[in-house]
Order: C-alpha cells, then sequence, then structure tokens
C-alpha cells in the first residue's frame, strides 16, 4: 500500500490541484458545501504521502518536516481552514515534485555516465567475430573496436591505431591517438580507425565501472555541513513545535501558531546543503576530477600548502633514456639489455623506462632475474646470468659500498645539471656504467600553479627522490616556493606531516604509487590519473584521471565554489526563515501564502546550486582577477 501510495505520488498531486480548481469553482457559483467537502477530500488525498512520512520517521524517532505539515494541517482542519489545508498539502507534494525533477538534474553528469557503459562488445573466438554482451567478456579476450564503437574492457592495443574519445574518462574533449601497446580504457570512444586489444581488466573491475561506483558514492556521502543540518533539523524540529505552543498560549491565535509552525519548516536549509554537493560532484566527474564525497570538498577549499612529487606529476610521467656511458664495460646494448631484465621486477617509472629503451632496441631480454629485491628509492638487486647488478642512485652505491670513481661521479653530476636523472649501474661491484634519463615538464604546469596561487594557494613545495641538481632546474623553472630532493617515501611523508604540524592545510599530489604513504598522510591527496589508475583510486581523496595539472586547478577552484554555494543556501535558507516568521507574528504572511513563499525558497536555493553544473574554471579565474585588480 505504502509503496503504490509513493509510486502515484504525482498522480495524487495532479488529483489535488484538479480537486482545488474544483472547489473554488464551485465556490464562485455560490455552493460553499460542495466547496468545503472537496477541499477536505484534496486535503485528505494528498496529506496520506506526507502523512505516512511522518509516522515513519517519528518510528525512526526522527523529527521531519512532514511531522511540522501533518500537525499544521489536522489544526487548519479543526478550526475549519480548508482552503489553507488543501493548499499547503498540495504545495508541499509540488514542491518535493520539483525538487526531484531538478535533483535530477543535478545528477545529470553520473546518469550520463551511465548511459555511456558500453552494453556489447565484439570479441574474437575460435577465429570468429562474435557479438556477446559486456558481462561475458573474460580477461585475456581480444576484442575488436571499430571506428564510432566504444571500449568494452580496459586492455592494451595488441593490433592496429586509432584516436580516441576520453572524455568519459579523463574529461578531455581532444581526441588522443593510440597505438601498438598504449592501454584503453572502457567507455572511450574510437573516434577514428581500428583497434585489437586483449581484455586485461572486465566487469566491475574496469576503470570506467569505478568511476561510477566513485561518483555515486561521493555524491550520497555528506560534508561537514550536511551533518550539522541534519543534527540540527533534529533539534529544530521539536523547538518549533514547542515555540507553536508558546505562540498559542500567548496569543491564544490557533491559526496563528499552525501558520508559525508550516512557515518554520526548515525545507531549504536541509536540501541546500546535499543539493550544492551533488552538483559539484558531479561538475567534477564531467571534468574528469573525482573528489570523493562532500567532506573532501569542504577540506580541499581550505587547502593552502600544495606538495608535488615531481616525476608524473610536476613532469609528464614520461621519461626516456638520453645517453648511456660505459665505464669498465664494453657493449652498451649487452649493458641494457641486462638492466633491462633487472628491472622487469620493478614498477618504478625509471625502470619501466629502462625495459621501454631495449624495446624500442629490439633487445631480447626475456628471463626473470634471479635474487631480485627492490630498494624503495635507491634502487634494485638482481643477479642476471650469475652477474650481480647494482641498478640505483648514487646513495645505494654508497651504502653498497661500491667505489664510485671520480670521472663517474663528475660525468653523472653534469648529466644531472642539465637535467637528468642519472642511474648508476654496477656489475659484480664495479660501475660499469651511468644511464641518464630525462622528463619534460608538463606544459600547462606554470598556468596550472599561477592560478592556484591566485586562488588562495601561499605555498607550492616539490618533493622529489630525484637527484638536487635536476629538483633545482624544475624548480627553479616553475617559481616554486621550495624544493627538497633524493628523498625516500618516509621522508615524503615526514615532511607532510611537519607542514600540518605547523598549521599548514596541506595537499599532497603524486602518482599514486611510490607517494601514497604522503598522499594518505595529507589533509587531501591527489593523484595524478593514468600512470597509477588502480592506486589513485584506492589511496587519493581527488582523482585526475588525466595528465593535466589543469584538472587540479579547476577542481581546487570547483571546491571553493562549491563550498561557497552551500554557505549562500545555508545564509539564505535561514534569513527567508526569519523574514516569514516575523511577517508571521505581524500578521502580513498567512497559512498559504507563507507556504508558497517556503516552497519557492527550496527552488531558490536548488536553482543556485545548479549553477555549480555549468561552473567553468576560467570564468572563476576572470571573477578572481577582477578581485585581486580592485583590492
Amino acid at each position: 500500500m505504502i509503496k503504490a501510495i509513493n509510486q502515484h505520488k504525482n498522480h495524487i498531486t495532479a488529483i489535488t490541484a484538479i480537486l482545488i480548481i474544483f472547489g473554488f469553482t464551485t465556490g464562485f457559483m455560490g455552493n460553499g458545501g460542495a466547496k468545503d467537502i472537496t477541499l477536505i477530500i484534496a486535503t485528505v488525498i494528498a496529506g496520506v504521502p506526507i502523512f505516512i512520512k511522518a509516522f515513519q520517521a517519528l518510528r525512526m524517532k526522527a523529527f521531519s518536516i512532514e511531522l511540522l505539515v501533518t500537525i499544521a494541517v489536522i489544526g487548519a482542519l479543526i478550526i475549519g481552514e480548508y482552503v489553507e489545508s488543501a493548499v499547503v498539502t498540495f504545495l508541499f507534494l509540488f514542491g518535493a515534485y520539483l525538487e526531484a525533477r531538478t535533483l535530477v538534474k543535478t545528477r545529470s553528469s553520473l546518469k550520463n555516465l551511465v548511459d555511456m557503459a558500453p552494453q556489447e562488445a565484439v570479441v574474437v573466438r575460435n577465429g570468429n567475430h562474435v557479438t556477446v554482451p559486456v558481462e561475458e567478456v573474460a580477461e585475456g579476450d581480444h576484442v575488436i573496436i571499430r571506428s564510432g564503437g566504444s571500449v568494452p574492457v580496459d586492455g592494451s592495443i595488441t593490433s592496429g591505431q586509432a584516436s580516441l574519445n576520453e572524455s568519459a574518462v579523463t574529461g578531455e574533449s581532444v581526441p588522443a591517438p593510440k597505438k601498438l601497446d598504449d592501454k584503453v580504457f572502457s567507455g572511450t570512444i574510437v573516434d577514428n580507425g581500428y583497434i585489437e586489444i586483449v581484455a586485461e581488466k572486465v566487469g566491475d573491475d574496469t576503470t570506467f565501472s569505478k568511476i561510477i561506483e566513485l561518483v555515486e558514492e561521493a555524491q550520497e556521502s555528506k560534508s561537514k555541513t550536511e551533518k550539522f543540518l541534519n543534527k540540527f533539523a533534529n533539534v529544530y524540529t521539536p523547538a518549533v513545535v514547542i515555540l507553536s505552543i508558546a505562540v498559542y498560549i500567548l496569543t491564544r491565535d490557533l491559526h496563528l501558531a499552525i501558520t508559525f509552525l508550516v512557515v518554520a519548516c526548515p525545507g531549504a536549509l536541509v536540501i541546500g546543503a546535499p543539493v550544492s554537493n551533488v552538483a559539484g560532484i558531479g561538475n567534477g566527474a564531467k571534468n574528469g576530477v573525482l573528489v570523493k564525497g562532500g567532506e573532501v570538498m569542504d577540506n580541499f577549499s581550505k587547502v593552502d600548502t600544495l606538495v608535488f612529487d615531481k616525476t608524473g606529476t610536476l613532469t609528464k610521467g614520461k621519461p626516456e633514456v638520453t645517453d648511456i656511458r660505459l665505464f669498465n664495460y664494453q657493449d652498451s646494448n649487452e649493458l641494457l639489455r641486462l638492466v633491462a631484465q633487472a628491472e622487469t621486477i620493478s614498477e618504478h617509472h625509471l625502470g619501466q623506462t629502462i625495459v621501454k629503451e631495449a624495446s624500442n632496441r629490439k633487445i631480447d631480454f626475456r628471463g626473470e632475474p634471479k635474487e631480485g629485491k627492490v630498494i624503495k628509492g635507491n634502487g634494485i638487486f638482481a643477479k642476471v646470468n650469475d652477474q650481480s647488478l647494482t641498478i640505483g642512485n648514487r646513495h645505494l652505491m654508497n651504502t653498497e659500498n661500491i667505489e664510485v670513481p671520480a670521472e663517474v661521479a663528475a660525468y653523472a653530476v653534469n648529466r644531472e645539471m642539465a637535467g637528468n636523472t642519472a642511474i648508476y649501474v654496477a656489475v659484480d661491484g664495479k660501475v660499469a656504467g651511468v644511464f641518464s634519463i630525462a622528463d619534460q615538464i608538463r606544459e600547462d604546469a606554470p598556468k596550472a600553479l599561477a592560478e592556484m596561487r591566485e586562488n588562495g594557494i601561499k605555498k607550492i613545495v616539490m618533493l622529489t627522490g630525484d637527484n638536487r641538481h635536476t629538483a633545482e632546474l624544475v624548480a627553479s623553472k616553475l617559481g616554486l616556493d621550495e624544493y627538497h630532493a633524493e628523498l625516500l617515501p618516509e621522508d615524503k611523508v615526514d615532511f607532510v606531516k611537519k607542514l600540518r604540524n605547523e598549521g599548514h592545510v596541506v595537499a599532497m599530489a603524486g602518482d599514486g604509487i611510490n607517494d601514497a604513504p604522503a598522499i594518505a598522510t595529507a589533509d587531501i591527496g591527489l593523484a595524478m590519473g593514468e600512470g597509477g589508475t588502480d592506486v589513485s583510486m584506492e589511496t587519493a581523496d581527488v582523482v585526475l584521471m588525466a595528465d593535466r595539472l589543469m584538472q587540479f586547478s579547476h577542481a581546487y577552484s570547483l571546491s571553493k565554489a562549491t563550498v561557497s554555494n552551500m554557505k549562500q543556501n545555508t545564509f539564505f535558507s535561514v534569513g527567508i526563515v526569519f523574514v516569514l516568521l516575523a511577517g508571521v507574528l505581524a500578521g502580513s504572511v498567512h497559512l498559504a501564502s507563507g507556504m508558497f513563499i517556503h516552497e519557492a525558497s527550496v527552488l531558490l536555493v536548488i536553482l543556485n546550486a545548479m549553477r555549480l553544473i555549468r561552473f567553468n574554471r576560467k570564468k572563476r579565474r576572470k571573477e578572481v582577477s577582477l578581485q585581486i585588480s580592485h583590492a
């Protein structure tokens, strides 16, 4: 019965409106009795869903807005105010209908994501191309995607090339070129071309599925403001009932007390913060930024200090081997083969760069290294072809008592001063060569950092495990306030703790793998997208799905705009309640008009929150610039 009533609430609202119009019509025709009966029927019909929700709330020991309206409507019926009882119940249901319709729009970004989820896939089975539901694709299946088709699973390209629209995942509208061995994500669309991929993640494990799950969870989570308002409503509602009784005792005017009760409903106050939260998170999702909930949004807006990892965050994270210098070794390709085979045990980006270089040179480095061991922040040990390899930074050489000749040290320093990372390679305890690896600063880094400074960031720091010469070069080019080089993961954690103890609100941005401890330690952990997607989603509070720092700037501006929007809605809601209550006590606001203004205020806070759906970073930046110029 209750389920049926809730399902047909819109029909009930429409029937109530028809009955009210019919009642007024019979009244104009001079049939007062028929008018009263019609309005009472309208009140009862519209009141049923309201009464049910009030009763359910009472059973849960909660004092809801519906309870206030129920008491007021019963009181209006008792004193014979049938017009106002009917109008109040209708306006309450009609307001709920408009709120629901408007809230659907605030969740439009999530709905769009869900609608973009691919439903079918073309897989190769026994040499044939077979179309199957996406749920039936298994890991290891070869999947065919033609021009205009959606990528159904995460995987790597085994043949073909194409331009992919990745806006559903990264928020980036410009198609990205993809070729052999590149990663592709479910939910992206082949704009032009043809690719065959091997499925690596399927079903709920795909990046696209995780994005939808995270956005759903985030939009359901509550900010500090929402949590406070929920507690406030539980105290506020019984307080209003008591005040209404006090008004009646003082004035002996039941109509005034009932009007006071209805007008004091905190509808706009209760809904204002949640709808801002939903709209802000939705905007982020549309722009490739996953903010994990209202509380994260609130904390992010208070950040005044940014801490960045270097490689993969401030730089592109796509380093290349720029030079291999041999010392006490004869063949660079043979040394590269040994090092690449050893580095297959490492997930570090520098090690993977060496592996990639060997692949590009068509060097065969197949085979598992023996006795492999990763030394976090320093390098690796491995035994390859009965040769002991020590690969890493100068600190690792010193720790292992491997002598570094002056000539080698001087060469490494020169490479570092030129912006390279120098990787020492020792074979059987003697330095055999130095690999130079260089990365490039992201093109959008200077602009993004400048925008964030404009929006309130006071301090920007870079923490890196790289050498101090390269770190100094990057920090200088980007105009950072501080940089600290040659750090281990635990050193980064200690530095973040130090900043927090000094009173800074810290956001730490990294690639989500080596920086995971520091990301977890900061007030706000932020992970850059594609490089470490899985770890990013688990560890960070904010995830940028594309490798673009401008998304970071957008997320920070969005957090401030969202919190500001929540405050606007809260102040407006409280102000409207006070104005209405003053009007009631002054005799200028009546039951029906008060309810109408109350519902209008609910819609206004929703419409104000909906502005966040169209929030634009560039517009925000212009506003900030104008504020600075007028200051």
